[in-house]
């Protein structure tokens, strides 16, 4: 068995994009727009698993075992209700907190804060969960972290 990819389906393809790229720091590897199907397939990687792999990005078609999010956007759709129905996605980060925080000044709500220096959860433009899991041991706490509760639903 060969893991290939975990698929979300994203209602604002701009808006996902600036919160998976731009947010999360992953890397746009291969865009597929299908004009009959009217639907675009927009594959992911994080820098880290690309350079693992001695991979460039480049690289048609995509390199086996390298662990992808495709985001598909139907042209049509009105939106999707929900989100939570997926589950969530997860990433090993090298540095919680900054991670957090970036993501924090972007705009973006961290509904389960990084109180234990170990995990923290931000939902996505279309409320897909994302677990964020701090890479080797859990970082000391830290404020405003440590006594920040929940927001909403992760």
């Amino acid at each position: 068995m060969e893991y290939l990819h975990a698929m979300v389906r994203v209602s604002d393809l701009d808006a996902s994009l600036r919160f998976y790229c731009d947010g999360l720091g992953l890397k746009e590897i291969r865009r597929i727009d299908n004009e009959a199907g009217r639907f675009t397939l927009v594959f992911l990687a994080s820098p880290d698993d690309l350079a693992r792999g001695g991979f460039s990005g480049e690289e048609r078609p995509m390199p086996a075992g390298l662990p992808c999010v495709e985001l598909t956007w139907n042209w049509d759709e009105a939106g999707y209700d929900g989100g939570r129905n997926f589950g969530h996605l997860a990433w090993r980060v090298k540095d919680i907190y900054a991670l957090c925080a970036h993501l924090q000044g972007m705009g973006y709500v961290i509904a389960r804060p990084p109180r234990d220096g170990r995990m923290a959860f931000v939902r996505s433009p279309d409320a897909i969960s994302i677990e964020l899991l701090q890479a080797g041991d859990a970082l000391p706490p830290a404020e405003p972290w440590a006594s920040m509760g929940n927001t909403g639903s992760w």
